[in-house]
């Protein structure tokens, strides 16, 4: 943007000319303006071309390898895995090492240990040889980070699932957990639903800890092979971890107490959660991470792989496998059609598309579609709020979101749509949603209201980051 001869702002003008009558700077204004203005039509030209047929746009979702090595881990565990899957998946774990041997989490990132552990065991299930070049430089950095011992969690959870950790070394999450009111600290709803969905199932896998052959030894990747699990000394007393260490210990204790009726009865109770937020299309809040676990879970419950709910659940899984063109299967952490249908309209109208043009009206009725109208976890916070609002997914009723919902609003606010009350009716009620999620302190979250307690992110299952909202 120039300032224009009267100090308004807007598109780049040319300065006046030169008491000669030359104007030497009218070209090296006008080119840069011509660039962009070709670059905004390619853009539409693309956007315009890559819309679905029902009116969303959606990009890959690209993360990073631990989804792809759980997913061989998976499969491995419930005896599914099958050759070309494997050699697909090994194909894009390989491609994605760094020269120095590691993965990262992020694109462009620094090695990480928990990352490189997965992706080095998901290419052994794939058939690399601890000996070839790649692996051997995996190891070492492995072995010189700690080793297994000082891989997060979930990794070691992952491990443990074959015997390659022993689940006493594990942090303890009784599913118990289930039966504390939401008033009580650690209940269930203080926990992110990333988390909560996540943790649910764990606890039942937690409870029965379950142990399949493993089809190779790791000693490769302990420090010290005649001690893989070394104990780690405890904080003090007087300090948080010290007060959640020795919780842990407890619970490790109330494992081998716990009545068996009471925990049946737990394990049913979390099962009965877990199904309950099972999505239409099979998965779990749109993303891997819960799906992975919850299948775990309802299978050491009994559950056959062609049960509708696991069957439903594993074909979920496969519609996240994006197959590249070199024959690499990269799996999505979750995909994001409505957060991108959204984005390409507002871009779009801004570049000027007709509000009335066919594809806005097309992307706004599939958009008017998709918001949620009925409960879900959000409303224990708030049940007399009236639904309203937009996930992030292609199925996601129970968790819509803050941000998301905001976007498709000021998406169908640009589009001129036949059916005018219909929209303000629906943009209305997405106001209102957002609105009554705002939380005590001010702010909003992501999912859910005053999901601020301090508690969850103590304790020593949740070394993996932020478990609030």
């Amino acid at each position: 943007m120039t300032a224009t001869t009267d100090g308004s702002t807007g598109a780049a003008t040319p300065r006046a000319a030169s008491a000669t009558g030359t104007n030497h700077s009218a070209p090296a204004a006008a080119a840069p303006l011509d660039a962009a203005t070709r670059a905004i039509q390619r853009s539409t030209d693309f956007l315009l071309a890559g819309q679905d047929a029902q009116g969303w746009w959606k990009g890959d979702l690209e993360t990073n390898v631990t989804m792809d090595a759980e997913d061989l881990l998976l499969r491995q565990f419930l005896g599914i895995q099958d050759e070309s899957t494997t050699r697909a998946a090994g194909l894009f774990i390989r491609g994605q090492q760094r020269d120095d041997g590691t993965w990262a989490t992020f694109f462009g990132g620094p090695g990480e240990l928990s990352a490189t552990i997965e992706a080095y065991v998901a290419l052994r299930l794939a058939g690399d040889a601890p000996d070839e070049p790649h692996m051997a430089t995996a190891s070492a950095w492995i072995r010189e980070q700690g080793g297994i011992a000082s891989a997060r969690v979930f990794t070691r959870i992952w491990l443990a699932l074959f015997g390659w950790w022993k689940w006493d070394d594990l942090p303890e999450l009784p599913p118990e957990l289930i039966y504390f009111p939401k008033w009580f600290p650690l209940n269930i709803y203080d926990f992110g639903c990333w988390a909560r969905q996540t943790i649910v199932p764990l606890t039942i896998v937690s409870a029965k800890r379950p142990v399949r052959p493993a089809p190779f030894p790791l000693d490769e990747l302990h420090t010290d092979a005649r001690v893989p699990n070394p104990a780690k000394p405890l904080a003090p007393v007087a300090s948080w971890d010290g007060v959640f260490q020795r919780l842990d210990k407890a619970l490790h204790l109330y494992h081998k107490l716990a009545p068996r009726g009471v925990r049946k009865a737990a394990m049913n109770s979390a099962a009965r959660w877990i199904i309950e937020r099972q999505e239409n299309d099979g998965c779990w809040g749109g993303i891997q991470p819960p799906a992975v676990y919850s299948i775990i879970a309802l299978h050491l419950l009994g559950y056959d792989l062609d049960h509708p709910v696991l069957k439903t659940g594993l074909e979920s899984l496969d519609r996240f496998a994006v197959w590249r063109e070199d024959g690499a299967r990269m799996i999505e952490a979750c995909q994001s059609p409505v957060w991108d249908t959204c984005l390409a309209t507002i871009a779009l109208a801004d570049a000027g598309v007709p509000a009335d043009h066919p594809q806005l009206v097309k992307a706004a009725d599939w958009m008017l579609g998709e918001q949620i109208v009925r409960p879900g976890d959000w409303s224990v916070r708030r049940p007399g709020l009236t639904p309203g609002g937009w996930a992030f997914e292609f199925h996601n009723d129970n968790y819509p979101d803050i941000d998301d919902t905001a976007e498709v609003v000021l998406a169908l606010r640009r589009v001129a749509h036949p059916d005018k009350p219909r929209m303000e009716n629906a943009i209305e009620r997405g106001v209102r949603w957002n609105l009554g999620m705002q939380s005590k302190n001010g702010a909003w979250a992501a999912f859910d209201v005053d999901n601020t307690s301090a508690f969850p992110n103590r304790l020593p299952f949740c070394d993996f980051g932020e478990v609030i909202d």
